[in-house]
């Protein structure tokens, strides 16, 4: 059995973490939950946290007391948490799986050399569907890409920090790799007041954050007299907490490198 610790386990995701582990179809299981040391839930059956069920897990702020309780951390938290569980990970060889996203380079690079020591499943969004988006976005990009104005379009919930998100991010860095542009040169966030003619290599990217919405992405890529979208939304936070379950029974005793969910669910499209 695989012992997961789920951090920020009081918020959103942290809580849909837990129910999903809560399945006994798998060979994983929550053994430690943590929140911040001022939540009000500190202390509380991460159960009936999540789901008004108990679990028996309660939840605590420090994790570093709990290392020895645990086999693969789970995190969907923010970038400054990631860091330093990145760093409590990689000092106590335990694996994890990291789903949080808005990331600065610095950090991305901490992920990058902890696979070095560790086993790490990092990837910005666990969704099935969504890595099938992926795979999908690159076949399309290799046949119509030098011709078609690409547009990416991305809605999450009003709380949502990051912008655009990491899976819209990652879907224009796939793009432009199968392309062979720099993604930094090509990309374009948002349009106002006069410009001139569109640049056939740019990438445009536009945000919504309003209400509830999970997440729905959109890569439009435009030609004469046509259009190819390829659209993905879901609806509930479970389908990217299944992706999880998935990950931490996936990356378990694995040996040392950073994979994604390409890996994981042997998602290969080409053309």
């Amino acid at each position: 059995m695989v012992r997961v610790a789920i951090a920020g386990a009081a918020g959103r995701m942290g809580r849909s973490l837990i129910e999903a582990f809560n399945d006994d179809s798998h060979d994983s299981k929550v053994t430690v939950a943590t929140v911040l040391s001022d939540d009000p839930s500190l202390g509380m059956d991460s159960g009936i946290l999540a789901m008004g069920i108990s679990n028996k897990i309660l939840t605590v702020s420090d994790i570093g007391n709990f290392v020895d309780d645990f086999d693969v951390l789970v995190d969907f938290t923010e970038p400054a948490a990631t860091e330093q569980h990145i760093l409590l990970c990689k000092n106590n060889r335990k694996a994890m799986v990291i789903g949080t996203t808005g990331l600065s380079q610095h950090q991305i690079k901490l992920v990058r050399e902890a696979g070095e020591k560790i086993p790490i499943v990092f990837s910005p969004n666990m969704s099935i569907g969504v890595n099938l988006c992926f795979g999908l976005v690159e076949a399309v990009a290799k046949v119509v890409g030098d011709q078609y104005d690409i547009e990416i379009f991305e809605a999450h919930h009003r709380n949502k920090k990051d912008s655009p998100s990491g899976t819209a991010l990652k879907m224009g860095q796939l793009i432009a790799d199968t392309l062979g542009r720099d993604f930094k040169d090509v990309s374009i966030y948002g349009r106002e007041g006069l410009s001139d003619q569109r640049d056939l290599n740019t990438i445009g990217f536009s945000t919504m954050r309003a209400g509830d919405i999970v997440g729905d992405h959109t890569i439009t890529f435009a030609g004469r007299g046509e259009r190819i979208e390829i659209t993905h939304k879901a609806s509930n936070r479970m389908t990217f907490a299944s992706g999880a379950v998935k990950a931490a029974s996936w990356i378990f005793g694995r040996e040392a490198g950073t994979y994604s969910m390409q890996d994981i669910l042997d998602l290969r499209i080409s053309i």
